[in-house]
Parts: structure tokens; C-alpha cells; sequence
């Protein structure tokens, strides 16, 4: 007896043994079960961080940030989901219950133990109804996100789009998850890696039913959110605001720069687009509208199009020779309109007065005399040599580059070299002849409205640019580096005197093409523009700089399909150098010219058709009795 019971009590400490062993192997050394108890008692939030704020050249904010709330799902919480179900499920929800089904079928897609968004941009009057029946629905919460707020609804372009990730955006930054948003355009594509900041993690401690019992639970790894940091933007929100107003109805672009410093006042491409409205539940439908818009709104023109410069290409034609030494100021030619047509009453012209008539004979004897300078045996290796050369020389201005590419898509432009026309007409198979039509701005000349801004820009400090940038200042710690870096052109500061008079006197003679950019007590300099659109009307262009001897704005307008260069271009240019140098507009018959514009037609009108000569009367025996 005494054997059996020691037998049995052995045998109980030592299956008891075993189990305190096990046990203490489970609790203490392995991770498994204790892992699996935590998460069905414990969850762990992703922290979104506060995007950074977007601020004009004074302070003003433009973009800020708001909280949204997103209804989210986690597949393997969900109850046994009846037909019932579904229907008060889809009804608090706010959907139908097409849209409810296809959102939990393609939860269950992407992950069961990852949530999904279900309805993004929850209001707050439905997110207080709907958290008050949460309980309801085990696999449901929300998750509230920052979304960005343009408190003076402008600038979309320059500033662009912050929406939600894509595939491969999920596929390349493990930063992201499915339903975060990233800068997609823009400066917001571009300062994406400062802007976006740190994410945070919370851990919680939840119920059978997943509601937050304890949020004062932390686990390793456990971190606050870390806010993105603010730009600056050497953006002048006023000036920005006045050119949009004057460019509503239009179809073109506004470029304004500071020439001293390289920084772009204001960057308008019209039409444009309420950036406002691509935040929020109505993002889908606003942004389908836009897309269809056969005026492309969301088409950047300011950095993507491009026009042929026309008849301002010429002051960069009359720079070049004169620092090549094929011309002097004084270097006159016959207005011979057999070369080339032209127009006005002018016969004879000095440079001077060639740029305020835009004498296109004179600039094509200008460009003749730079291009067959070049060195070769036939008259076409000259041309082939003197083209690639004159080439060299004019991207020293910054065309036919990106201008240091700022902005994604900032398109190049294109000055052609020997190269162009070889593919055109055959290797050494033309010469001057064949090309002359750039030399008044035409032909396969083709430049942007930055690259023309950054011209004026050029001009108003005698030969040298800064590259054109929009950040001043990157997260209290001053302006990124590399940007405003200083550009030469070559031509000497002497040579552009006589340009810049002649400039002044566009805007100020009485004959000046110019005249309707004359601005109240300011010296503004300017050249016209008007850039064929066959069939269609012409391009308004226009660029200036002002005032003249201390310049602090320097611009492009472009309003397309409008006719001659001073008609549109001109007095909106006036008016936003009045704006900006003075605080105010009193061009008040201007102004009213400008807003009330129709110019939606962009076909001219059919010349009249003749008048019949009348028939002669019939002679007296001709008359039947």
C-alpha cells in the first residue's frame, strides 16, 4: 500500500512539475502565445504627423492641415456577416449596399489582418453619428488623418495635388500604407521627404468587442508623431491672387520674378482649378471634370507650353551680334520687304529703332550676318558652323533648358542647331536661306513663358539671371541650397543699354507697340510679342521689367489666341507691376477692359466678303416694251 501510494504521488509532483515547467517555458522564454494574447487584447496605432505649412514671402499662410476621419475595417474581426447584417452595417455606414459590399470584398483582397478603408472623408456630423453606434459593428474604427486645407484656395499648380498613394508608391516607401497621401505634383511632390515628417505608434489596450479600454498601455517601439517641416515660399500671395483674377476667362500664363534673387512672385496657368476641391470626398468627380476639359486645366502652361518667342526673340538676335561684333548700335539696314514681310511705315532703322518697330528685315540681315560667319569651305558648312555656334550662344540665356527644373515636367524648349535641319532637309543641303524664319522668332524655335520671364529678368540686370526658384526659406533653416545659383550669359553689360532704351520707348512712344503697358508714375520697359496659331487667332505675349534703373518685377503674360502682343498682354502686365511696385490699381478703365474680356473665341472673324458691284443699267433700246 505504502509502495502504491508513493508510486501515485511521485506521479502527480512530477506531471505537476512538467506543467509549472511548460508553463514557465511559455511565459518566461517563448513569445508565441504571450504575442497571441496581447494582440487579442492590445492594438497598435500608426501615428499620422502634421504635414508641414506652407507660408507666402511674408508669412501669410496658404496651406495649412485639418483632420479628416476614414472608416476603416479589419477583415478578421468581422462578425458572421448575414444579409442582415450587411444592411444595417451599409446603412451606418452611409453607402449602399453595392458600394459597402465591393469595399469589404476588396479588404479581404488586400490583406484580413491589415485594415482597409471602407468611406474616406467622413464628415464630422456623420463621424459623431457613427461613433456612437460603433459598438455595433466588431471590425469597424476610424482613423482620423491630416488632410491639407488652401486657406486662400490658389496657386494649384505651383503648389499641386497631395492625394493618396499609389501601388507603386506602396511598392517603393514602406513609409507609406494603403489610404496614406503623398505628394503627387508640384511643390508638394517636390518637398515630399520634408514635408511628410515622422509617424508616431500608440499602443492601446481594447475589449472583447475592440473598444479602447486603457490608452496609457505602451509597448516597445512606441513613439509621438514628428511634424513635417514648413516652407516658405517666395511667392507674394496678393500679387499671385491679382494675376489669377486677371487671367480668369483667358487661356495662358503669368510668370513674375524678383531679377535680383531669381525668386518667382507669382506663377499663374490659366484656366486653373480650385485646389480645395481636390481634398475630400468630392475629389473624384472634380477631378474627372477636370481631366475631360478640353481647355486642360490641370495643363501647367506657365513650365509646360511652348510657343514660338515671335518678335521678342529679336532683342536676344541684336545681343548676340552686337557681342559677336557683327553689329553696332548705330548699324542700320533698309526695311527691304521682298527679304521678309514686315509692317508699319519705317524704311531705314538703327537697332534702337529695329526693336521699338520690330523691323523684321533688320533682324534677318542681323542673323544672317552671325550665322554664315561660320567657318567651312561651302556657304552650307558656314551656316551648319555659324547655326551651332549662334545655338551656343542663346542657350547661355537659359532657353532650350529646364532652367534648373524646379518643378516636375518643367518642359526645355527647343533651339534648333545644325542637327535639326540635317534631319529636315539632308546633311549640308540648306543654308541661311532655309532657316531665316527664326531669325525673327519663328520657325522651330519654340520657348516656355518661365523661359521668357527669366528673359525680362535677364535684361533687367544687364546680362546675368538667377535661376528661377519658389522656396525661401525650408524649415527655419534658411533657402535650400543650390538654389538662385548666378547665370552668365557672355554678352557684355555695355550691349544691352541700347536694348533696354529701345524697351522704354516700346512702352512710351507714342508709336511704342507697348503703349498699353504704361503704368502711372513708373518706368516700365517692354517688348510685344504677337506668335501665329494657324488657323487660329494669334498669341497675345508680352514681357517687361520695372521700373527701369531699379528693377523689382520682371515678367511673361501669355494670353492665347487673343491677337496682337499689346493689345491683351500688355495692359495685364501694367497692371500687375502697378499692383505689386505700388500696392494698388488706379487704372480703373483698364482693369475694367481686362475683367470683362471675352476672349473664349479663338477663330478671327472671316473677312467681310465684298459687296456686289451693281449691275449696269441696261441701255434704253434694251428695254423690253
Amino acid at each position: 500500500m505504502d509502495t502504491r501510494f508513493r508510486t501515485v504521488t511521485l506521479l502527480v509532483l512530477f506531471f505537476v512539475l512538467a506543467f509549472v515547467i511548460r508553463l514557465a517555458g511559455l511565459q518566461l522564454f517563448q513569445s508565441e502565445w504571450s504575442d497571441k494574447a496581447d494582440s487579442l487584447t492590445s492594438d497598435r496605432y500608426s501615428i499620422p504627423p502634421s504635414r508641414g505649412l506652407i507660408f507666402d514671402r511674408h508669412g501669410e499662410l496658404m496651406v495649412g492641415s485639418r483632420a479628416t476621419h476614414d472608416l476603416v475595417v479589419l477583415p478578421r474581426r468581422l462578425p458572421e456577416q448575414t444579409e442582415e447584417w450587411k444592411a444595417a452595417a451599409a446603412e451606418w455606414a452611409g453607402m449602399s449596399m453595392d458600394a459597402f459590399e465591393k469595399a469589404i470584398s476588396k479588404a479581404k483582397r488586400y490583406s484580413s489582418y491589415k485594415a482597409s478603408s471602407v468611406r474616406k472623408g467622413v464628415d464630422t456630423e456623420d463621424h459623431a453619428r457613427m461613433a456612437s453606434e460603433l459598438h455595433r459593428f466588431p471590425g469597424f474604427s476610424f482613423r482620423t488623418r491630416p488632410v491639407r486645407n488652401h486657406l486662400h484656395d490658389t496657386a494649384g499648380h505651383l503648389i499641386g495635388e497631395y492625394a493618396e498613394t499609389s501601388a507603386e508608391n506602396l511598392a517603393s516607401d514602406p513609409f507609406y500604407r494603403m489610404g496614406d497621401r503623398i505628394g503627387r505634383s508640384g511643390l508638394e511632390r517636390v518637398y515630399e521627404l520634408e514635408l511628410r515628417g515622422v509617424k508616431g505608434r500608440e499602443s492601446v489596450v481594447v475589449d472583447a468587442r475592440n473598444r479602447v479600454r486603457n490608452t496609457a498601455s505602451t509597448r516597445d517601439g512606441d513613439r509621438p508623431a514628428e511634424a513635417g517641416q514648413s516652407i516658405q515660399l517666395t511667392l507674394d500671395l496678393e500679387l499671385q491672387q491679382w494675376a489669377e483674377k486677371l487671367m480668369l476667362g483667358k487661356k495662358g500664363s503669368v510668370v513674375a520674378i524678383e531679377p535680383a534673387t531669381g525668386e518667382v512672385l507669382a506663377m499663374v496657368s490659366a484656366p486653373d482649378f480650385s485646389p480645395s476641391q481636390l481634398v475630400g470626398p468630392q475629389r473624384g468627380s472634380y477631378y474627372g471634370k477636370l481631366a475631360s476639359d478640353p481647355n486642360k486645366p490641370l495643363f501647367n502652361r506657365a513650365i509646360k507650353a511652348t510657343y514660338r518667342p515671335g518678335s521678342i526673340w529679336k532683342m536676344v538676335q541684336g545681343l548676340i551680334a552686337l557681342d559677336e561684333g557683327r553689329i553696332y548700335p548705330g548699324s542700320q539696314f533698309d526695311c527691304d520687304r521682298n527679304l521678309i514681310g514686315c509692317h508699319g511705315p519705317h524704311t531705314r532703322d538703327n537697332l534702337r529703332d529695329a526693336v521699338v518697330h520690330s523691323c523684321n528685315p533688320y533682324f534677318y540681315r542681323v542673323m544672317q550676318r552671325v550665322v554664315t560667319a561660320g567657318d567651312g569651305q561651302s556657304r552650307f558648312q558656314r551656316a551648319a558652323n555659324g547655326l551651332d555656334h549662334w545655338r551656343d550662344r542663346a542657350m547661355k540665356f537659359g532657353f532650350g533648358t529646364n532652367l534648373g527644373g524646379r518643378l516636375p515636367g518643367t518642359s526645355k524648349g527647343n533651339i534648333p542647331g545644325s542637327q535639326t535641319y540635317d534631319n529636315i532637309y539632308g546633311k549640308l543641303r540648306w543654308d541661311f536661306g532655309t532657316i531665316y524664319s527664326i531669325s525673327i522668332g519663328e520657325g522651330e524655335l519654340l520657348t516656355t513663358p518661365l523661359q521668357m520671364a527669366n528673359l525680362a529678368a535677364t535684361l533687367a540686370n544687364h546680362g546675368w539671371y538667377r535661376l528661377p526658384h519658389f522656396v525661401s526659406n525650408l524649415g527655419g533653416k534658411g533657402k535650400p541650397s543650390g538654389l538662385g545659383i548666378r547665370i552668365e550669359t557672355g554678352v557684355d553689360e555695355s550691349h544691352f543699354k541700347p536694348i533696354v532704351r529701345a524697351m522704354r520707348q516700346v512702352v512710351d512712344e507714342p508709336s511704342g507697340t507697348g503703349r498699353r503697358a504704361r503704368t502711372p508714375d513708373l518706368a516700365v520697359c517692354g517688348k510685344t510679342g504677337t506668335v501665329q496659331d494657324e488657323p487660329r487667332k494669334d498669341h497675345s505675349v508680352f514681357i517687361a521689367f520695372a521700373p527701369m534703373d531699379n528693377p523689382q518685377i520682371a515678367l511673361s503674360v501669355y494670353v492665347e489666341n487673343s491677337g496682337f502682343g499689346g493689345e491683351w498682354a500688355a495692359p495685364i502686365a501694367s497692371l500687375l507691376i502697378e499692383q505689386y511696385i505700388n500696392g494698388e490699381v488706379t487704372q480703373t478703365q483698364k482693369l475694367d477692359r481686362i475683367l470683362n474680356a471675352d476672349l473664349s473665341d479663338p477663330y478671327p472673324e472671316p473677312e467681310p466678303e465684298p459687296e456686289p458691284e451693281p449691275e449696269p443699267e441696261p441701255e434704253l433700246n434694251q428695254i423690253e416694251e
